[in-house]
């Protein structure tokens, strides 16, 4: 009697082709993961240090006109002469900024109130992901006065 010859082909079978492609899954998702929280991370830095521009430029402008942007004149105060101000003072240290675009990183306009509350002479903020005042994670704010530069009541 001949023994029937059983052959094995090379490759994979089925069962070795799903674990790894769970493998590679639980890889790809961990990688995706990582990239997202990054990306979050890169925009709150760019806030805090949006912010902090923004700072050092109405603490210039404060110091030039010897008042800060109401609320009605907002950062746009720091680009051009508003109303009310002596263009050729103004122009004495302004424009206050270099660039026009007064949106935070997820695409929503800087909140500047002044003056700001609890004595502070203003308040600036973003308001994250959501552009809502209040939240968590993602969607937290990121709040001048929560910075630690100065803006504080005096």
């Amino acid at each position: 009697m001949r023994r029937a010859l059983v052959r094995r082909e090379a490759g994979l079978t089925l069962i070795e082709l799903l674990v790894v492609m769970m493998i590679l899954s639980i890889l790809a998702t961990a990688v995706a993961l990582s990239v997202v929280n990054k990306v979050h991370l890169a925009r709150v830095n760019s806030a805090q240090s949006d912010i902090a521009t923004f700072e050092s430029a109405l603490d210039q402008y404060n110091l030039i006109l010897g008042e800060y942007p109401t609320s009605e004149q907002g950062l746009t105060a720091l680009w051009e002469p508003p109303s009310g101000v002596d263009p050729e003072k103004w122009r004495q240290a302004g424009p206050y900024v270099k660039k026009q675009n007064f949106l935070d990183p997820w695409g929503h306009e800087y909140v500047y109130t002044s003056p700001g509350a609890d004595n502070r002479p203003y308040d600036l903020s973003s308001y994250g992901a959501d552009g809502k005042a209040g939240g968590e994670g993602k969607d937290g704010d990121i709040n001048s006065w929560e910075l630690g530069r100065g803006n504080s009541a005096e």
